[in-house]
């Protein structure tokens, strides 16, 4: 599920978007094309969480780069949404690039909520009806400024959107596998090596792969749903939108699987963007694995492999629980070891604690290490913990002092969970509450 939001440039659309996320994520100026690349988030209304996507200001046939850029980049949301909003400035009504853009919204059949921004008074919101000769859909008087006729539209937005699917009971034993990463580093090739044909296009084109492709696998007696996500297309040919519209599709990705792979190149070693992906997946308390792909490009000796994990983990800092296979989907050295340690991270993900042993680990961990005290010496006591879920799983630790537990010693208690009960792969959600 995805909203996006267009329009042309300086109607208020990142305005709109911090307004509906109630955030500060997009940056907001008067000057046009200040949002160049895309900025992502969620809207929370009624119950539904809601991931939207911000653009920059489409403009038609404009040959300068970064106008293009974002042009493209515009064309890939919209076709990726389920839900388009667009954002016009009833202060200055419909312009010739509204017009075009209405015409090309018109063709395709994503509902269109039009957004008639700046509408802070009686004679701009009775302005917002010229929107309707647009043709594109109904039109909403917003002031994205103060948040005049966002309710509104929130509630439209809701009620146009698809309604979310029940999860059936045949469907619990599935495990969804999301294979991610940049372009090129040979996702559909690890896909097509376990499924022991060619599902997905290989070609050694970065960017074949048009859509995310789910395909259901029956491996050792569990099913389970391989997603390869996208690369580029094919016709992009602005170089800014390659990671672009990976990162859409592994947004996407990332939220419907249950364990995340994510494939680096062994000769290129784990860069930035690496790291973001794995930050975003933890932020989704998915689990992750991370496959180092292209193995056999790599010259080694007996300490190679233990090398490149002390190195990975050195970069991961607290990510270095994520377990690390090195594989070759060329070769299909080890590619069947991926999908057992993913299988394993799912299963680890869906483990539950019992109260007695975790609160054995618990007693054990403060005797060792007590917490710092809190605001004038007060004493920091932690009564007991109980898990509260599983996929992901949550701990609930009562303690007199919620306030007092720093990050720091959050992160001990961690480390004292994973080494007695492991929960490799999986990121914990420690929540502390006033006993």
């Amino acid at each position: 599920m995805l909203v996006a939001i267009v329009g042309r440039p300086n109607v208020g659309k990142s305005t709109l978007f911090n307004r509906l996320t109630e955030s500060q994520l997009a940056i907001v100026h008067d000057e046009p094309g200040v949002t160049r690349d895309r900025v992502y988030g969620e809207i929370i209304w009624n119950g539904r969480t809601i991931p939207v996507v911000d653009t920059g200001g489409y403009v038609p046939h404009s040959s300068e780069r970064f106008e293009a850029a974002i042009r493209e980049q515009v064309d890939i949301a919209m076709e990726d949404a389920d839900v388009i909003l667009y954002v016009g400035d009833v202060t200055t009504g419909i312009t010739d690039i509204d017009q075009e853009m209405a015409d090309k919204l018109r063709k395709d059949d994503t509902p269109v909520l039009v957004v008639a921004n700046k509408a802070d008074n009686d004679e701009r919101r009775w302005a917002a009806s010229e929107f309707y000769e647009m043709g594109i859909g109904e039109v909403f008087p917003v002031s994205a400024t103060n948040g005049i006729g966002t309710g509104e539209l929130l509630d439209a937005l809701v009620d146009t959107l698809p309604e979310e699917e029940e999860e059936e009971d045949e469907l619990e034993d599935r495990t969804s596998i999301a294979i991610i990463g940049k372009p090129n580093v040979g996702k559909s090739s690890i896909v097509n090596a376990v499924l022991g044909y060619d599902r997905s296009i290989v070609t050694e084109v970065a960017g074949t792969t048009r859509d995310a492709i789910h395909s259901l696998v029956n491996y050792e007696g569990r099913e389970i749903a391989l997603v390869d996500t996208a690369g580029l297309r094919k016709r992009a040919k602005v170089k800014e939108n390659i990671e672009f519209y990976s990162t859409l599709r592994t947004e996407r990705s990332i939220r419907e699987g249950d364990v995340c792979v994510l494939m680096i190149d062994a000769t290129d070693g784990l860069q930035n963007q690496d790291i973001n992906v794995l930050k975003l997946a933890e932020k989704h308390k998915k689990g992750m694995v991370i496959a180092v792909n292209k193995w056999d490009l790599v010259e080694k000796d007996t300490k190679t492999a233990k090398r490149y994990e002390d190195y990975f983990h050195k970069i991961l800092q607290t990510l270095d629980y994520v377990p690390i296979v090195f594989t070759s989907a060329l070769t299909r050295q080890r590619v069947y070891k991926v999908i057992d340690t993913a299988l394993e991270v799912a299963d680890e993900r869906a483990k539950r604690i019992q109260t007695s042993r975790l609160n054995d680990v618990l007693r054990e961990a403060v005797a060792n290490h007590h917490p710092p005290t809190y605001r004038g010496g007060n004493y920091v006591e932690i009564k007991y913990v109980t898990q509260v879920r599983e996929n992901p799983p949550v701990f609930v630790f009562f303690t007199n002092h919620p306030k007092g537990i720093k990050e720091s010693y959050k992160r001990y208690l961690e480390r004292q969970f994973r080494e007695a009960f492991g929960f490799k792969g999986v990121p914990l959600t420690l929540v502390f509450k006033q006993k």
